[in-house]
């Protein structure tokens, strides 16, 4: 990572010249102040159309593993490889992406501040906006005070802590600290008859049928949907993992649930108290990670 490179994957997140009618960026899915989520149910791409996922959000980037819900790509390079060639996100070849930005006023000087020459190449493009991505860091939330020493968890928060590293509330085993995620791919009770088939139809495998990546909880509070479709308010999703569909294929972390009393109302409460510490309002507003074309 060096600032050229981090400078330059900033102006190309944020710009709409890598779509094919030059109207869509990586950021018209992924809003700074929804922590790089898409506050839509499901994400449009290029003329208005509409994917079946919702943009995932983009949090402490640099340790996610595999990317997207269903875990295609394999790091951030290779993610950034995926949206401006497909038909309903970006729709650019990559070869007129290239000619676009060669032929751009300030691009090749950018890229050879960057680089070390005015080549552009596709994975030169990738790299950049990796290393932008790479400074998605979120560590200044209350929950990070508080373990740092800085500051103490009120009552309900601390008691809400409980629940969430407890089998009172289970959510640890897949939204592990500090990330609030494992990286790893679950079937988590949905649907009874798999609509998407997430997971399985990246590997083939039968096991991961219905599986999708565990996503981050931090700045959970700050988005507005939850799951690979949108389907639930954070509340809901939390609701869900209390009382869920049990399938054959569900996930055992999921399952063990049902072997222990649901979570009352009151501790739902509670346990939303606690994530709520997880919000990094830093992270929503700095200015190093917002749009460099708005004053």
């Amino acid at each position: 990572m060096t600032e050229q490179g981090i400078r330059l994957g900033r102006l190309l997140f944020y710009d709409p010249v890598l779509s094919g009618d030059s109207t869509q960026a990586c950021a018209s899915c992924h809003i700074q102040n929804l922590a790089f989520s898409d506050s839509r149910p499901f994400s449009e791409g290029i003329r208005g159309l509409k994917g079946n996922r919702h943009a995932p959000a983009i949090v402490n980037p640099a340790w996610t593993g595999d990317t997207f819900w269903d875990g295609r790509a394999h790091g951030l390079e290779d993610q950034a490889t995926k949206p401006v060639p497909n038909e309903i996100e970006m729709d650019l070849p990559w070869t007129t992406a290239i000619a676009r930005l060669t032929r751009h006023k300030t691009y090749p000087r950018l890229f050879g501040e960057a680089f070390g020459d005015k080549r552009i190449t596709r994975e030169r493009v990738v790299m950049a906006i990796a290393q932008f991505e790479r400074t998605f860091v979120s560590f200044n939330a209350k929950y990070d005070r508080v373990r740092r020493g800085e500051d103490t968890f009120t009552p309900e928060e601390q008691a809400g802590y409980k629940i969430f590293t407890t089998e009172i509330g289970d959510c640890f085993h897949c939204h592990q600290e500090p990330l609030f995620t494992t990286n790893t791919f679950h079937n988590t009770g949905l649907d009874s008859v798999v609509v998407d088939r997430g997971r399985f139809d990246v590997t083939g495998n039968p096991a991961d049928m219905g599986k999708f990546k565990a996503p981050t909880l931090r700045n959970c509070m700050d988005r507005f949907v939850f799951e690979h479709d949108s389907r639930f308010s954070l509340r809901e999703a939390v609701e869900h993992y209390n009382h869920f569909y049990d399938g054959p294929d569900v996930d055992p972390l999921i399952r063990v649930r049902l072997t222990r009393r649901p979570m009352r109302e009151g501790e739902i409460d509670t346990l939303m108290t606690f994530l709520g510490t997880l919000s990094d309002s830093e992270y929503l507003t700095n200015p190093a990670l917002s749009d460099p074309y708005r004053p």
